[in-house]
């Protein structure tokens, strides 16, 4: 869950589909899809994307189908839906209007076996009827009843898809939550979006130039792409109080500021014996998030390089979005930021490079004598009280991200995102 702020089109690009609710690397199958919006006089396997702090994607649930939008969230594994009409959202799911809904009993495997990864165990309800709950790190939480359902990826149906049908809970920015009709959940659990589809991989592109994109599930052969790099997929099989055992958890070695790598023990990046520390790739995340250390040594190596270029704020209780606190002072003139010294995450076998207008961000109408607020993009997880590393979007944008469940990997590379759509032949 994050924070929605502006909007991006996406496209889908469904690949590799075999019958069922299986994916196969055996064979392709390419739906074209288009990003504009509104009515269509004729039938289109169109799945519409947007990028608010989150990524969101349109489909149908049910039967007769039902328009939904939902968070796609790779650092979540129970996918859910509003189902309970209020008046501060615009958007639910009625599953009294399908006839191909059925809530999960509590004496079901389902309910007894494959919720066993969710943080929150799961109750029984007066109904007998298995009963959800999920919280996020802003304090938002959500409850209600475990249900499967069809839903339509493009043309194909996925027919009884758990989810959670939720009808109560907290919303710390119910503004902005209204905006869609509930979370897909990607990560590696047992109910997560992409185990029950058997997907063996997935990608997606993120390009922060013109409001364009892609989603690719499966896998396919794309030689414009170049060579990815890969990191391996950190695997825990010790439960441990802070381990999220079902993330895209990958190694991260070090953090290097312009030519300097900062001055960092390895083992300061290691999870510790409660499972702190671990380093989560999460689609759902806007900005990068580091533990205190790691933080305040990255922010320390910036402000030494950035002397002379940068003016900063100079107000010690503004923190941005509760995490982020340097931040620097922008001429509205100057159009745009000068050359700042680039971050490089290295990760194992792999390194992801952070720059140009990535590292910083404009706050939304904040002004300070006629200057414009921009933060750096890292964010200090210890003010969140987040014990771990978390790679947000924001600094995977125009990058080819990809998600091999298989060879249990995360593969990268920097791409122009805004043209992988007519790469991939699904132009206007």
């Amino acid at each position: 869950m994050a924070f929605f702020l502006r909007l991006l089109q996406l496209l889908i690009c469904c690949v590799s589909f075999k019958q069922g609710l299986c994916f196969s690397a055996t064979q392709t199958m390419v739906l074209p899809l288009k990003t504009q919006m509104g009515v269509t006089s004729r039938p289109s396997n169109k799945l519409s994307f947007h990028h608010n702090v989150t990524l969101t994607v349109s489909l149908t649930l049910g039967s007769p189908p039902q328009p939904v939008t939902m968070v796609l969230d790779t650092g979540s594994e129970l996918s859910w839906l509003h189902c309970k009409k209020t008046p501060n959202l615009n958007s639910v799911f009625n599953p009294l209007s399908s006839s191909s809904y059925s809530p999960v009993p509590c004496a079901s495997p389902v309910c007894r076996t494959r919720t066993r990864d969710l943080p929150n165990p799961v109750t029984c309800d007066p109904k007998k009827l298995c009963h959800v709950f999920v919280s996020y790190a802003d304090a938002s939480s959500l409850e209600g009843n475990l249900a499967s359902d069809t839903f339509r990826v493009g043309s194909s149906a996925q027919p009884g898809t758990f989810f959670g049908c939720m009808d109560s809970g907290f919303s710390s920015n119910s503004e902005e939550d209204a905006k869609t009709t509930g979370l897909m959940g990607m990560n590696r659990g047992s109910l997560s979006f992409v185990t029950q589809l058997g997907l063996p991989k997935f990608s997606y592109c993120i390009s922060g130039r013109d409001s364009s994109g892609v989603l690719l599930f499966g896998d396919a052969s794309l030689s414009w792409l170049g060579n990815l790099t890969y990191t391996p997929l950190v695997q825990m099989s010790t439960p441990l109080p802070y381990y999220d055992r079902v993330a895209y958890t990958v190694q991260l070695d070090g953090i290097r500021v312009g030519n300097k790598i900062l001055a960092l023990p390895k083992s300061i990046f290691a999870p510790d014996h409660t499972g702190a520390g671990q380093t989560m790739v999460d689609s759902g995340t806007q900005f990068t998030f580091l533990l205190g250390p790691v933080y305040t040594a990255l922010k320390n190596e910036f402000v030494v390089q950035t002397k002379g270029i940068l003016v900063p704020l100079g107000d010690p209780n503004f923190v941005f979005q509760g995490a982020m606190d340097l931040c620097y002072r922008v001429p509205e003139k100057q159009g745009k930021l000068p050359p700042l010294p680039v971050v490089s995450l290295m990760f194992r076998g792999a390194e992801m490079v952070v720059g140009g207008e990535v590292l910083m961000y404009k706050v939304p109408g904040m002004v300070r004598g006629g200057d414009q607020v921009h933060c750096l993009t890292f964010g200090n997880s210890d003010l969140l009280g987040i014990e771990a590393f978390v790679i947000g979007h924001h600094h995977q944008q125009n990058v080819w991200m990809e998600f091999d469940l298989v060879k249990s990997r995360v593969g990268f590379v920097e791409t122009r995102c805004d043209l992988a759509g007519e790469r991939l032949g699904l132009g206007p």
